[in-house]
């Protein structure tokens, strides 16, 4: 047994917090600059140092072990905000590509990938309801008490890891159905108007008006559903927060 320098205990006390800055949006995520990230982990960790419980001794041998445990554990409870980012994305994507919008894509500051403007602006504004609800407290209070509940040291699998990731992508396909659904079933409508409309009145050259249509009607739908998005996604922060502590519980 090796007894712990000052230097290795924060080494360790700063790889849980780094995780989630650098896997949740909340905290800047990929698109955040380095320093600020450095800062904000730097800042959780010092904060953490008086309650956090860190091994005076440990075995050369397990510190690899430990350290990958800690940011597995990290990344698990940044998975709380990225199922409500992800659900968000997946309505974008649903009503995008009713609307018509998947023809133009761009690079999505969250994720990277190059997304549709609207799938975009969901995830936008499904993070900007996650900080106004106070979202980013949750999760710092989660990062607190997981210490607790999983103290820094050498654990082990105990639990249903493939069920609780069906379960993530379970709830990741409901939240972006449960966004997505007004828009689409008033665009699913509109199709259905339209061809009535082609086979009554076959002269209509509906090539050409049923694109203008659809975008005006689908914009107005998703216009009137904007007042319902805080409430679906407040709705889906504690269970996801549940599940992401669930996922870190398994590795005791």
């Amino acid at each position: 047994m090796t007894e712990l320098t000052p230097v290795a205990r924060i080494g360790l006390l700063l790889l849980r917090p780094g995780m989630l800055v650098i896997a949740a949006p909340a905290f800047g995520s990929g698109f955040a600059p380095a320093p600020v990230r450095i800062g904000i982990t730097l800042l959780l960790a010092l904060t953490l140092v008086p309650v956090v419980a860190l091994p005076e001794t440990i075995n050369p041998a397990a510190i690899v072990v430990i350290a990958i445990r800690e940011v597995v554990i990290g990344l698990a409870i940044a998975l709380s905000v990225r199922i409500v980012i992800a659900g968000a994305e997946m309505a974008g994507h649903l009503a995008g590509f009713s609307l018509g919008f998947s023809y133009a894509t761009l690079v999505d500051p969250l994720s990277g990938a190059r997304n549709s403007t609207l799938t975009a602006f969901y995830a936008l504004t499904a993070l900007l309801f996650f900080l106004s609800i106070d979202g980013h407290h949750e999760m710092l209070r989660a990062l607190a008490t997981s210490y607790q509940a999983l103290p820094v040291g050498i654990g082990g699998l105990s639990g249903d890891l493939a069920g609780l990731v069906a379960r993530i992508l379970g709830l990741v396909f409901i939240v972006g159905a449960q966004l997505a659904a007004p828009v689409v079933l008033v665009l699913v409508v509109t199709e259905v108007a339209l061809g009535v409309m082609a086979r009554s009145m076959p002269s209509l050259n509906l090539m050409v008006t049923a694109a203008p249509v659809r975008l005006i009607v689908g914009l107005i739908a998703l216009t009137a559903t904007l007042p319902l998005l805080p409430a679906a996604i407040k709705s889906a922060v504690m269970p996801a927060l549940e599940l992401a502590a669930r996922v870190a519980a398994v590795f005791r």
